[in-house]
């Protein structure tokens, strides 16, 4: 099995679990982990790593999120989305909604947010979606996330409810739910667009032959170091190199002759040291 990434559109209806599991099964491995679930309401973007390049998939996840999103005005949920109990209703009028759209652009820039009632935190040792879907309402505090950037695409009223469609741009444990219910609404949709550095059109279908290989999608996550086949078998042991002048103070990756993954460096001014390597290179 080839190791690296499959980019994936994950379809309305299903769980993140249920598209991991037919990944498994079509391609006859067990290894394979993903770079943050969608909720079954939500459709999108889905990065999973295949055998070794389940190690990088860290790097993926802290990475800049996208999505697109519609609101529905006036209701609160107990899941902050249309599947969950309404618990408060608002009337909406023409101040409502501007006093909703300020709220929106205020938004920009580094956050505190509470997190979506229906996040995997751990409340007293439940899970706070559990507590949700038991009927409670957890207590979660806020954590400090960015929105690069918030756009409105669309607004008005449809079916007797007014909508806004908006484009998110944010990084990683933002929770689109938690826009929604703070400008006094609840999603009615979403769609995840972008993973950095992977988009919706690198989406394909499950099959070998789409797997992106590891080398090719680390360029895109870090810098290179072209590596001589003696550096190769320095790290193989395990091994630290002499630093780079061209890369300091960061994470590289380690590329062979062949052109193939075969470590990740921490480079310093004076050794670049293995944090992780790969006893089989990963193309």
């Amino acid at each position: 099995m080839i190791s690296g990434f499959l980019i994936l559109d994950k379809p309305a209806g299903i769980t993140s679990h249920d598209l991991v599991a037919r990944a498994r099964k079509i391609l006859e491995t067990k290894k394979i982990g993903h770079a943050g679930t969608l909720d079954p309401m939500a459709t999108g973007l889905m990065v999973l790593g295949i055998e070794s390049a389940t190690r990088l998939l860290d790097y993926i996840v802290a990475g800049r999120k996208r999505y697109l999103a519609t609101i529905k005005l006036g209701e609160l949920t107990l899941t902050d989305d249309k599947e969950g109990e309404i618990i408060e209703t608002f009337p909406v009028d023409e101040n409502f909604i501007n006093h909703a759209k300020e709220k929106l652009k205020a938004m920009a820039g580094e956050i505190d947010q509470v997190p979506s009632s229906i996040s995997a935190i751990k409340v007293a040792g439940k899970r706070a979606y559990q507590l949700a879907r038991d009927g409670v309402k957890p207590e979660l505090k806020p954590r400090k996330v960015t929105i690069h950037s918030l756009d409105i695409v669309s607004e008005g009223w449809f079916g007797g409810s007014y909508q806004i469609d908006i484009e998110v741009s944010c990084s990683a444990g933002t929770y689109i739910r938690s826009i929604a219910r703070d400008i006094g609404g609840h999603l009615i949709s979403l769609r995840r667009v972008e993973v950095a550095p992977f988009s919706i059109e690198d989406c394909r279908e499950i099959d070998e032959g789409n797997i992106i290989s590891a080398a090719s999608a680390v360029a895109k996550l870090m810098p290179l170091r072209h590596l001589t086949f003696e550096e190769v078998a320095e790290l193989k042991f395990g091994r630290a190199l002499a630093a780079r002048s061209e890369i300091k103070n960061e994470i590289c990756a380690g590329i062979s002759p062949e052109g193939k993954l075969v470590a990740l460096l921490r480079e310093s001014n004076q050794r670049a040291r293995p944090i992780a390597v790969f006893s089989k290179e990963l193309g």
